[in-house]
């Protein structure tokens, strides 16, 4: 994935607003590519943004998923997260991630697909560890 891509204005604003909240969230880009997580989501992650920068879809989910009940990731196209998100519709799922320290983590996950002028330009992902209040 090229690091340096322009960037749709819309995706730049996300950044700003992810940047400054103290929930968990990533950033994906019309491609399924991931432009950025903030600080929260790197903290569960156990790797922060400037480490390991935007990272293409398939990498993010060969490393951090979702993955199904046998730890294995779900491929893109059959998430359902994914597909409503494609489809201009807010979603929400339950998911298991994986850190990099390779602990595997049930989450709540919300997304919001983020449409601009020319369309679909990526989405808004937050997400929270299932069954864990917030601070």
């Amino acid at each position: 994935m090229d690091p340096s891509p322009q960037r749709p204005l819309e995706l730049i604003l996300a950044r700003n607003l992810l940047s400054s909240l103290s929930t968990p969230a990533f950033l994906a880009s019309a491609q399924n590519d991931i432009v950025f997580f903030n600080e929260a989501a790197g903290a569960l992650l156990g790797r922060r943004f400037e480490e390991s920068g935007p990272m293409s879809a398939e990498d993010w989910l060969n490393d951090h998923g979702p993955l199904d009940e046998s730890d294995e990731p779900i491929p893109i196209e059959r998430q359902p997260l994914a597909l409503a998100l494609r489809a201009n519709r807010a979603a929400h799922a339950r998911h298991r991630i994986r850190s990099t320290g390779g602990a595997v983590r049930e989450v709540e996950v919300s997304g919001m697909p983020i449409i601009g002028a020319g369309g679909f330009q990526g989405a808004m992902i937050f997400f929270w560890p299932a069954g864990e209040p917030a601070p």
